[in-house]
Order: C-alpha cells, then sequence, then structure tokens
C-alpha cells in the first residue's frame, strides 16, 4: 500500500510543478547565502587566528561554503526538472534521472540538518580556542622584538580596543604575567629589583595594564598603574569606585561576537533546511506523471505517493537489492538497478550536454 497516497488533476500536477521550481529558484539564492556567509565566517575566524589556539574549527566555514555549492548546485537542476514536468512530454526525458536526484536531495537535507546542528554546537569548541588562544597572545605580549611573536602586541591591543574589553577573563589577569619588555626595566632601580625578586620565576609583575584597557568613556584620566593602590592617586579608593578601564574580559567580547553570527548562520541554515524538505513535493510530481504516463492520457488524473510500498517493504526490498549488488559478480547474474543507474546517468550527460 502506498505511504502518503494524493490525487492530482492536470491543475494541481502543474501549479505543484510551478510552486516547486520557484522554491528551487529561493533554495538557490539560499544556497549562495550560505555560501556568502561561509566565506565571511572564514575571514573573520583568520582575522583573528593568531589569538585563538591550533583547533579545528575551520571545518563549520569550510562545511558552510561546500553546502552553499551544493545548495546551488542541486536546486538548479531541481528548478530545471519541475519547469520542464508541466509539460509530460518534455518529463520523459527527466524520467530515469528523478529518482536518483531525489535521493540525492534526501541526503542533502539530512547534510543541512547536521550543518545546522554543527553551527549551534561551535561554541564549546570556540571558547576553548580562545581561552589557550587569548592567554598565549598575553603571555608574549613583551616579544614584540621575537620573531613570530611581534605582531602579537598590535593584534592585542586593536582587540581591547576595538572589542571593549580587557584581559582573557577581566583586567586582572594582566596581573599574573608579566607584560612589559625587560628591554624597558631599568634594573639598577631598587624598586624594579625587587619586584623580580618578589616571585620565584623572577617576572615583573605589577597591578598594571596596558593602555588598550583604558575605558575611552570615563571622564577620569585613565588609572592603569597601581590600580589596586588607593593611596597612590587623588581622590581615589580602589573598592568603591568605578573603574575607567574595560571590564569584559575578551574571550567573553571574542564568544558574544561570533556566537551572534553563528546564530544568524544556524538560522539560515535552517530555513534552508526548510525548503530543502517542502521540496519533498517532487516525489509526489514524479510519481504522479508516471501514473500518467502508464494511464497515455496527459489530461487525467492521478496518483502520487511517498513510498509505492509501506515503510518496512521499501526498506526490505532496498536491502535485497543491496544484498544482489553483493552477489551477482560472484553469480554472473546482471542486475537491472545498475543498468537503470547507468542509464540514469547517460540520459543526465545527453540532457545537459550541448
Amino acid at each position: 500500500m502506498a505511504v502518503l497516497r494524493v490525487k492530482f488533476t492536470k491543475d494541481k500536477r502543474d501549479k505543484l510543478a510551478q510552486v516547486l521550481w520557484i522554491l528551487n529558484w529561493i533554495s538557490v539564492v539560499t544556497g549562495a547565502i550560505l555560501f556568502s556567509l561561509g566565506i565571511f565566517l572564514k575571514v573573520e575566524i583568520n582575522k583573528r587566528w593568531e589569538l585563538m589556539a591550533e583547533k579545528d574549527i575551520q571545518y563549520v566555514p569550510n562545511m558552510l561554503i561546500a553546502v552553499g555549492l551544493l545548495a546551488c548546485g542541486i536546486n538548479f537542476l531541481g528548478g530545471k526538472i519541475c519547469y520542464d514536468c508541466v509539460d509530460t512530454t518534455k518529463f520523459l526525458r527527466w524520467k530515469l534521472i528523478m529518482l536518483p536526484y531525489i535521493i540525492c536531495t534526501f541526503f542533502f537535507t539530512f547534510c543541512v540538518l547536521v550543518g545546522a546542528l554543527m553551527c549551534y554546537g561551535m561554541q564549546s569548541e570556540l571558547e576553548d580556542a580562545l581561552t589557550m588562544g587569548l592567554s598565549e597572545a598575553m603571555r608574549f605580549y613583551k616579544d614584540t622584538d621575537t620573531p613570530g611573536r611581534c605582531f602579537l602586541k598590535r593584534s592585542m591591543d586593536m582587540l581591547q580596543i576595538e572589542f571593549k574589553c580587557c584581559g582573557n577573563t577581566g583586567f586582572r589577569d594582566w596581573f599574573q604575567i608579566q607584560w612589559i619588555s625587560s628591554r624597558y626595566l631599568d634594573t639598577s632601580q631598587k624598586e624594579v629589583v625587587d619586584r623580580l625578586r618578589s616571585n620565584v620565576e623572577g617576572k615583573y609583575l605589577m597591578d598594571g595594564v596596558p593602555f588598550s584597557c583604558c575605558n575611552s568613556n570615563s571622564p577620569r584620566p585613565c588609572i592603569q598603574w597601581q590600580i589596586t593602590n588607593s593611596s597612590a592617586h587623588f581622590n581615589y579608593d580602589y573598592q568603591t569606585e568605578e573603574l575607567n578601564l574595560w571590564m569584559k574580559g575578551c574571550r567573553q567580547a571574542l564568544l558574544d561576537y561570533y556566537n551572534h553570527i553563528m546564530r544568524s548562520i544556524g538560522l539560515t541554515v535552517l530555513i534552508t533546511w526548510l525548503f530543502e524538505v517542502m521540496l519533498t513535493g517532487v516525489r509526489y510530481l514524479q510519481t504522479s506523471l508516471e501514473n500518467v504516463l502508464r494511464q497515455g492520457d496527459p489530461n487525467c488524473e492521478s496518483d502520487g505517493w511517498l513510498l509505492e510500498n509501506s515503510f518496512v517493504e521499501t526498506a526490505r526490498s532496498n536491502l535485497n537489492i543491496i544484498k544482489n549488488l553483493g552477489n551477482a559478480p560472484r553469480a554472473g547474474v546482471q542486475c537491472n538497478e545498475c543498468f537503470h543507474a547507468l542509464q540514469s546517468i547517460l540520459e543526465l550527460v545527453k540532457v545537459l550536454g550541448p
């Protein structure tokens, strides 16, 4: 017994073909948007790649680029098929191709759904990459004369200014590392020597932050040295006064930025998936037109369905086909399914050829 059987008149078949043609072209546009968003995300990640640990997070933009290109190609072909299927005689040249096309569309739709889930599941990996990457960048902030690290100071400063953030999780992160190069420390001064000897690692640690942590909206001149020493500044109380530094950590600021992008991309992917699911109507168009050909009257009513048999029978028959494909070479038996698949490929080449 056919699954989800629907009866179509000639007008309903024509309207279905027209609606599917429109949906395919909308999907081509959404595929192009996905491709563009994948390129945009790849560029945004590469712009701050030196501030991230070497984790494989490029798979998400690469996936979006691939899905966008596939969506454009598959739906362009689907639009051509649906446009020609308004005329029953033109359907004949697509007859052998439609079933492989529907199967490919089904798997592609599944891949689009997986891609949407990947967009929403990227946050934890991105957070780990930013946590380790920013810690490394801060540690090498002072190494402006070391090849391969000389750009990290500028990258961190530009990041803190652009995203209005400070440190990894907050401004106190700068208290735990030496961010001033030893070239600019006067070791003849007792204060410098005492600070270098104050910890077992011999680092020059202080309660200060780089200038890029200063809040430009604060009415008071920036206090970036001796932040925790209230007596070092006039009319200043570290415990009660609002500091004129950026309070948000750069990891959270970047996470918010990338999550906003990923949510927008994920929504676009879900919309693309919704359109692809709606294109299951191509199966109805195919089966109804095949029944028209069996009856021989292009204006007659015909039945369309998703599956000709029940789910169990369809699964059993497909399993038998797979078994026969494995046994045919040994038994020397011809496989009709292989012949039809080859016919479909040849027909596609003939149609798409000059």
